[in-house]
């Protein structure tokens, strides 16, 4: 979404070069990560076909650190300044390597816990594999976030209401969807939505979907908060 995404992905994809970089701070994940923690800025491992990352990628940015339990039961505790910009977008992905017209369904299920402060939202990030194109599924926000470009209307899609925004950050095309009312559970009929990108706007082909990743794109948590996943999964085929 935001202005720094190719930053973002291209951070994303050197980050197992890095995971043994410097470290971000000096905080300690919760005593439930029996499986795996890092607080350093590119950690990230595999747990049961899930790719973690801590991807803390913006400027200006504090502490944080990740913990997981598996692929898809874990949380960060950040403590990123009250200041404007993207901090870091701490997720958990699931690669597709499908193209849309192949796909004969893809979904998602979430359960977070989330603060009732700071500024950030949950989002799907979801890639082609060209990296042309970003869509952004915005479950819920709070604070001082909003996404790119233009307001293009509201639909029903996907088991959801959104307000569907079209933009390009200078890199790609970014097309965020979101949701007219916060959410901290649910499940989303993804394919639909990639449909009515292709289908009835056109904005782009029959592109292979690539990354499929679920997080918190943190602008501002000062103090020190706890993003948690309690339950996720995407579901394919």
């Amino acid at each position: 979404m935001a202005t720094s995404t190719l930053s973002r992905v291209a951070k994303a994809l050197i980050a197992p070069a890095l995971a043994l970089g410097a470290t971000v701070g000096l905080a300690s994940a919760p005593a439930s990560a029996a499986v795996w923690n890092s607080c350093d800025q590119w950690g990230n491992t595999t747990l049961n076909g899930y790719t973690l990352y801590n991807n803390i990628w913006g400027s200006g940015a504090g502490s944080q650190c990740i913990w997981a339990n598996s692929g898809t039961n874990w949380g960060v505790w950040a403590n990123h300044p009250n200041t404007g910009g993207i901090k870091s977008y701490p997720d958990a992905k699931k690669v597709i390597n499908k193209s849309i017209t192949s796909l004969s369904s893809l979904t998602s299920s979430y359960n977070v816990t989330v603060p009732s402060s700071g500024a950030y939202n949950t989002s799907y990030d979801i890639w082609d594999t060209g990296h042309k194109y970003e869509v952004m599924l915005w479950v819920n926000k709070t604070g001082a976030v909003g996404p790119l470009g233009t307001s293009q209307g509201s639909l029903t899609l996907g088991g959801s209401t959104w307000t569907v925004y079209k933009g390009n950050n200078g890199s790609n095309d970014v097309f965020s969807f979101v949701r007219s009312s916060n959410s901290s559970s649910g499940t989303v009929n993804i394919l639909p939505i990639l449909k009515w990108i292709k289908d009835t706007k056109g904005w782009f082909g029959d592109v292979t979907i690539g990354d499929l990743q679920f997080g918190y794109e943190i602008t501002s948590s000062s103090g020190g908060m706890d993003f948690v996943t309690n339950s996720y999964g995407v579901s394919s085929s």
